[in-house]
């Protein structure tokens, strides 16, 4: 996840009337059933059918490591692969990580519903942009509209059900209209948002701005029937290093009750990696730190309690 991640569209909620909704008192753990007190965290990866190498770490991270969840980039390559596998254990975690850019050298994607269906959307190539900012000036919001929803036809077509939607590179976040077609489709569909609406502890470190900015968009969602975490943590992927350990056990003893998504980007680097991307390094780091025995342990200790965006709708569904 960029992290600018809000940075655009808080700005522009600031003109919105602001409503708030979150009791930094009362986290989204309590109010989905966990105690008081309670530290909760969906250790999610993103990319997930990038690439083969991405796949595979995933999916070690998922079966024998600490990972709860992970979210799927529909347009590129290696996505048909990691569905055959997510068909072998339906019970995995698996949302759409919604993508509107396409990035890297050497390794493009355009989008699922075709460039003549959306050509604000992709550049002289007929590829998505490889920013944000073009994005956010060539494409309309029902261009966006329409892809997004293209990418979920297409994943229920070949079987999925996610579990939940989130934004590669926070594009759907960089534009107010944008976000508004992004969580419009989640309650449209129940499919939970990834949104903070809590205390932010680590969003804020990032992005210093009023929180109450952020907790009219969350009321809508909640009052929308669907979960919510108290905050995100986004800054691994810049650690570029095989061995987060040190930096990610630091981060979570400092950690706040609630619920927080620590988001990764798996990869075990295979050869074509230098072909296309340099963040080789920071991939792998996230995968070891995942499959790490010690690790384990540092959160056994420390009483955090793993789950996934299939518990937190679960859990919203019971909660009136």
């Amino acid at each position: 996840m960029n992290k600018n991640l809000f940075f655009i569209s808080l700005m522009l909620f600031s003109l919105v009337a602001i409503n708030v909704f979150s009791d930094e008192e009362v986290t989204y753990a309590e109010r989905l059933g966990w105690e008081k007190g309670s530290r909760v965290v969906i250790f999610h990866i993103d990319d997930v059918g990038l690439c083969y190498g991405a796949n595979k770490a995933s999916i070690e991270a998922l079966t024998k490591g600490v990972a709860t969840s992970c979210s799927i980039m529909m347009p590129c390559a290696w996505v048909d692969q990691f569905v055959k596998e997510w068909k072998k254990n339906p019970h995995w975690d698996a949302g759409l990580h919604l993508t509107l850019t396409s990035e890297w050298d050497n390794y493009r994607w355009g989008p699922v519903s075709g460039f003549q269906q959306v050509p604000g959307l992709v550049d002289e190539s007929g590829y998505m942009w490889d920013n944000v900012k073009d994005v956010v000036m060539n494409a309309s919001p029902e261009e966006v509209d329409r892809e997004i929803r293209a990418q979920l036809a297409l994943a229920e077509k070949m079987g999925i059900k996610p579990t939940h939607l989130d934004s590669h590179m926070g594009t759907l976040f960089s534009s107010l209209k944008f976000m508004e077609k992004y969580i419009n489709l989640g309650i449209e569909k129940q499919i939970p948002v990834l949104f903070p609406g809590g205390h932010i502890q680590y969003l804020q470190q990032e992005l210093p701005m009023p929180k109450e900015i952020i907790y009219s968009w969350a009321k809508k969602i909640w009052e929308g029937g669907l979960p919510l975490v108290d905050d995100i943590l986004t800054f691994t992927y810049d650690w570029k290093t095989e061995d987060k350990f040190e930096p990610l056990t630091k981060a979570l003893r400092e950690m706040k009750p609630g619920i927080t998504e620590v988001i990764l980007h798996c990869a075990i680097p295979t050869e074509e990696f230098p072909y296309f991307t340099q963040s080789a390094l920071t991939r792998k780091g996230d995968y070891l730190i995942m499959m790490n025995p010690e690790f384990k342990k540092f959160l056994e200790n420390e009483k955090i309690i793993l789950t996934t965006w299939r518990e937190l709708k679960e859990r919203r569904e019971k909660v009136k």
